[in-house]
């Protein structure tokens, strides 16, 4: 098996993930025949083939599973070396590759990009932005080199750093402001507003109220896919919202609503930092958690302009 090449593994686990051809090669910079040319000669060299085809997708086969499986090992390790030699060589990070959920995202990232861009010169940067378990999973294939996350993973393969401690805070329609606050119980039955399956953030909401996803899917509850729309349901009168205190000063600013803060029984989440324990650049990303923590320090305090704000006991 001397013909055999990285290159091709490369091609291989494309596939794989896309399960098409076009999406594939798009994500390879290469042209759909010449990966398929690509694909048919790993096959013929293996002797066995790797892929079912039709004309909408293609699937792999029981061979091609364990074939890409230890490809993604062989690609992960390739991948580590080079970061190991870059990190030996000169002690900064060329190229990084980072996850981050969608409700830290578009509030840490303007400001952590810049730090991160202004100490490591040149830097390649990436960023990926999705739920937890596709960005463990990315983790785990040597796709990302790091996640910002909620904590805990608990996943054997990642070391964990804790970064910050943040809050929620709950949104209410302007004309509530200045009622009885609500306590947990309460907020249990009322219509809460939450993000759509999937986000860690939407379990930790419910957690807090007392409330039973399945109960909760048996009410006329509305969902959504972001923090954003949340807000404006509440200001369209829809019901309330439970946010986290990173996204008040964005989200609240267009929006005619009250952002109340908790005194007890205060709902918080951990953010934290993830990476995989063979990870080359293990020093490098504690020094960059350092940098993370430092730049969502402002953020975790601000304060929306365009909401009226007060204190509650829950």
């Amino acid at each position: 098996m001397t013909n055999l090449t990285f290159k091709q593994l490369r091609y291989l686990e494309a596939l794989a993930r896309h399960s098409h051809f076009g999406r594939a090669a798009e994500a390879c910079a290469i042209s759909q025949p010449a990966l398929s040319q690509q694909i048919k000669a790993l096959e013929q060299e293996l002797g066995a083939d790797l892929f079912e085809r039709d004309r909408r997708q293609v699937r792999l086969t029981s061979f091609g599973e364990e074939i890409a499986t230890r490809a993604r090992d062989i690609l992960r390790a390739l991948d580590e070396l080079e970061g190991y030699a870059h990190a030996s060589r000169d002690g900064q990070v060329t190229r990084l590759r980072i996850g981050v959920i969608p409700t830290v995202a578009p509030y840490l990232l303007p400001s952590l990009i810049g730090d991160l861009t202004r100490l490591h010169g040149g830097l390649d940067l990436n960023v990926r932005e999705t739920l937890t378990p596709k960005l463990v999973q990315e983790l785990n294939e040597g796709r990302l080199d790091m996640a910002i996350l909620a904590l805990p993973v608990s996943e054997p393969s990642l070391t964990e750093v804790a970064l910050f401690t943040e809050r929620f805070v709950l949104v209410r329609p302007r004309e509530d402001e200045g009622k009885p606050a609500p306590d947990r119980e309460a907020l249990s039955e009322m219509r809460l507003l939450l993000l759509e399956e999937g986000h860690c953030f939407r379990e930790q909401a419910l957690s807090f109220c007392n409330a039973k996803p399945r109960a909760v899917a048996s009410r006329d509850l509305l969902d959504a896919s972001s923090l954003s729309t949340l807000v404006q349901m509440v200001d369209a009168g829809l019901g309330i919202t439970l946010i986290p205190e990173m996204a008040v000063a964005v989200e609240t600013r267009s929006a005619s609503v009250s952002v109340t803060h908790f005194t007890t029984q205060e709902p918080s989440r951990t953010i934290g930092m993830v990476w995989r324990k063979t990870s080359p650049l293990a020093r490098q990303l504690i020094e960059i958690s350092d940098m993370v923590r430092q730049s969502a320090g402002p953020l975790r305090q601000a304060r929306g302009t365009s909401a009226s704000n007060s204190d509650i006991e829950a």
